[in-house]
């Protein structure tokens, strides 16, 4: 469903109160971009401008190549193209580092925690829309134009702010609201065999090359992108060391996650690669494995109701094998093909680092359940001992011993829980030790140096324990210790940006209610008319709200002298517009005025089929119903938007059927 329209009368030919002031800064944007982050946004910008200059400088040096014999010409536009593709390839090593800076995005809080990765918003530039719309707007509705200079203002005011939101709720406001707009627009101004006639650029997230379209779903995919992306880079910033910020971390991946999920099930052909179906599941998947690590993070925290010793454990040991596993599976799929092409390599090998730092930590807490727990634990939990940690089921029933010696050998070489634990902390710090090792590899991650000290005080921890333990005389050969089966209390919901809770109204409310006046719908305008008033009234039966619909029209009555007919839309009442009166206003109207009658300006719907401009002939009710359904449209809803498709792009439009489009409510 697009947006709820209004329908109180905003009042004809004056700029409606809720425009923004002209020159006006917006609540959540962020012009000067002042913080490191927005410093970070506008450095990447720079980088998207000179990847595109030498793209272009690479194509005509790449079409005077092919275009020439001479041999001087062709071997130095050779020499050119190996200097621009060492500048690209510079500028694309540059990128990804500014993607893959985690530390910008560090939480606010002093504790010591593992970075997320935000991801970088897209860039786009100006975009005029004045001219189009004041086509459509004289052209197709039939108003001047001239008087609609406030709402293009005010939209292209809207774009441009958009461009630098504030990295906060304000700033997803504010995407939020544009996001709405543009689900306006596209009721109103988009018809199924034409578009704007903009041409929509936007720059890829990942690797900084530039996408055009003049398809609308474009914008708004671009812009629900972003929404997505500044969701992260919320997460990325909560102070994870209070039950407060792990939540909202927690929920801003959660709708990370969602936003990314919507893009995928309804683009399948988007022009870019961050935009691609492999590169939103790859995100989507990002996104919940950092929520997921936000909820271990969580346990950790002191809690009365949490459950303590044996069991607070092995919960632990399972919750962290659980994170293990998540990224284990991301990492599959940033190495798969496109997504490997372009991902940026620091995000890669912190995906790695924290598969291994989330498998060694599920082995040391597996370690803490055999060393740490008292022998009355065994009472308590001998079942999940034996499933979870690989501790031997005991041979018999207390006090009965084997009845041959080869038992007896069986039983005396059955591991201590001191010495099991050993083998699971020997796991953890060769899984440490590997998060160090691949820590050092990537030059980006060298420099984040809260990851370093989580490592390193990981590893320190696990070597102190082993250290303790190894004191102990024990003649025991050393057991492999098995894996710890991943499983979750809490599993991350995916959920939808919820753009319910920002209200907006439609920029061109002037121009009428949606379920009538928009590009889809062909009228006539009729009228002035004037209706005298009979014995038996008007002769006429009125329907519905904004705009009021004349039902029926009694043969050889007033209103039927008056050339008015069923179907008719009532727009204006004695020179006041009414398309968004409601029925009980045009009828107390109608009866307050005297014997000199109304003066009434109705529009007639016409089948696609019909010319707007042909004909004399207005169909009844009924016949402009049936044509309506024959041309594949409903009747028009009188009062509200009827259900709008999301996207253009969807996978069920290539086989003629039409895609429900993004609800901006989860």
């Amino acid at each position: 469903m697009i947006p709820e329209e209004r329908t109180d009368d905003p009042g004809s030919g004056e700029e409606s109160a809720r425009l923004q002031p002209a020159g006006s800064v917006r609540e959540g944007c962020d012009p000067l971009a002042q913080t490191l982050r927005g410093r970070l946004q506008s450095r990447r910008a720079q980088v998207h401008q000179q990847i595109n200059k030498e793209l272009r400088m690479r194509t005509g040096a790449e079409n005077l190549y092919r275009a020439t014999s001479n041999a001087w010409v062709r071997e130095t536009v050779a020499l050119e193209l190996s200097y621009v593709n060492s500048s690209l390839q510079l500028l694309k090593e540059e990128l990804e580092e500014l993607n893959g800076s985690a530390e910008v995005d560090r939480p606010a809080g002093e504790g010591v925690s593992v970075p997320m990765i935000p991801l970088g918003l897209k860039e786009t530039k100006e975009l005029d829309w004045s001219t189009p719309l004041r086509e459509l707007i004289s052209g197709h509705f039939g108003e001047d134009s001239a008087s609609y200079e406030a709402e293009i203002r005010e939209l292209e005011d809207l774009r441009q702010a958009i461009r630098t939101p504030s990295r906060g709720e304000a700033g997803l406001e504010l995407l939020m609201a544009y996001y709405n707009q543009l689900c306006f627009l596209d009721a109103r101004f988009i018809a199924p065999t034409r578009n704007l006639g903009l041409l929509f650029q936007w720059y890829d997230s990942l690797t900084g090359v530039p996408a055009q379209q003049r398809a609308l779903a474009f914008e708004k995919g671009s812009v629900l992108f972003n929404i997505g992306a500044l969701y992260t880079q919320i997460g990325a910033r909560q102070d994870r060391s209070c039950p407060e910020g792990t939540r909202r971390a927690i929920e801003a991946f959660q709708r990370a996650a969602g936003a990314f999920s919507l893009l995928r099930e309804n683009f399948s052909r988007a022009p870019s690669p961050d935009m691609s179906p492999a590169s939103l599941s790859m995100l989507e998947r990002l996104m919940t494995a950092q929520a997921q690590e936000c909820i271990f993070e969580g346990l950790l925290l002191p809690s009365t109701e949490a459950p303590q010793g044996c069991l607070a454990q092995l919960r632990l040991a399972q919750e962290a094998a659980q994170v293990a596993a998540e990224y284990r599976l991301v990492h599959q799929t940033m190495a798969q093909p496109p997504v490997r092409d372009y991902v940026p390599f620091p995000w890669t090998t912190l995906v790695r680092v924290k598969a291994e730092y989330f498998r060694a930590l599920a082995h040391y807490h597996a370690a803490a359940v055999l060393c740490d727990s008292p022998s009355a634990a065994e009472v308590d939990c001998p079942a999940l001992s034996q499933a979870f940690l690989g501790l031997p089921a005991t041979p018999g029933p207390p006090g009965a011993a084997p009845q041959e010696q080869e038992g007896r050998r069986m039983l005396e070489r059955v591991p201590t829980r001191s010495h099991a634990g050993k083998a699971h902390l020997k796991r953890a710090i060769l899984g440490q030790e590997e998060a160090l090792r691949l820590h050092a590899v990537c030059r980006a991650l060298r420099s984040v140096d809260l990851l370093q000290a989580v490592l390193a005080q990981a590893l320190r921890r696990s070597l102190a324990r082993y250290s303790e333990l190894d004191r102990e005389d024990d003649f025991l050969e050393a057991t492999e210790a098995p894996d710890i089966p991943p499983k979750t209390q809490q599993k991350p919901e995916i959920r939808a940006p919820s753009f319910s809770r920002v209200k907006v109204t439609d920029i061109f409310h002037r121009l009428g209610p949606l379920s009538v006046f928009s590009a889809k719908n062909c009228w006539r305008l009729v009228g002035p008319v004037h209706v005298t008033r009979g014995e038996a009234g008007f002769g006429l039966t009125l329907r519905g709200d904004a705009p009021v619909l004349i039902a029926a029209v009694i043969p050889g009555g007033p209103a039927a002298a008056a050339g008015l007919r069923e179907g008719d839309y009532i727009v204006s009442l004695n020179g006041r517009p009414c398309k968004w009166w409601k029925h009980a206003e045009v009828v107390a109207q109608l009866k307050g005025v005297g014997d000199e009658g109304a003066s009434l300006q109705v529009v007639t719907l016409l089948p696609r089929a019909e010319p707007p401009s042909t004909g004399e002939h207005r169909p009844a009710l009924g016949a402009l119903l049936r044509g309506q359904k024959e041309c594949g449209r409903g009747p028009p809803a009188p009062g509200r938007a009827s259900p709008r498709p999301l996207l253009g792009w969807s996978r069920k439009a290539k086989r003629g059927k039409t895609r429900g489009r993004l609800s901006p409510h989860p």
